[in-house]
């Protein structure tokens, strides 16, 4: 994925703060009530990839709520050293630049501005068909969407897919 310098600035800063090595593939998900947003979801996924995938990446979440729970859930799934969590924050933008991939498997939302802006980024989106801007990733071919019913399995498959196609995929 191309980056304009400014936002390649932002995404090495952003990458070094995290402790990140170069290499390392950065999965983000954005947005606050991690229930309603499909976070123990994007957990299972992250915890399906090939371990050869899995050792390259870094799943991060930004948002606010109580993030005890998944903490816990990661570190069942054996994935806790390969997650982290920030509050919200108001520098997203950074956070887009740096990431290769949105991850946005929510159970409902009305909208999903955060799909928008991450298209706008260039970054590629995994989402579900529930959040109400999916069809915007779809019709700008920017990403995967699952469809309803949900299936785990999908999700999981879909990002091991799209994780493999990063650099050869037009997702833009």
């Amino acid at each position: 994925r191309k980056v304009e310098s400014i936002d390649e600035d932002a995404a090495i800063q952003v990458r070094a703060e995290m402790g990140l090595i170069p290499d390392t593939t950065l999965i983000l998900q954005v947005g606050s009530g991690f229930r309603v947003k499909g976070v123990d979801r994007a957990l299972k996924a992250v915890a399906a990839l090939p371990k050869s995938t899995l050792e390259k990446c870094h799943y991060l979440l930004i948002g606010q709520d109580n993030p005890n729970r998944y903490l816990r859930m990661a570190r069942k799934l054996g994935i806790a050293k390969r997650f982290s969590v920030l509050p919200g924050r108001d520098d997203i933008p950074r956070y887009l630049a740096a990431a290769d991939l949105l991850l946005h498997p929510a159970y409902s939302e009305s909208a999903g501005y955060v799909l928008i802006e991450a298209t706008i980024a260039g970054l590629p989106v995994l989402t579900t068909a529930t959040c109400g801007y999916a069809f915007h990733i779809e019709s700008a071919g920017s990403g995967l969407v699952c469809g309803n019913p949900f299936e785990q399995s999908r999700l999981n498959s879909n990002l091991a897919s799209m994780l493999a196609n990063l650099d050869g995929a037009d997702w833009s």
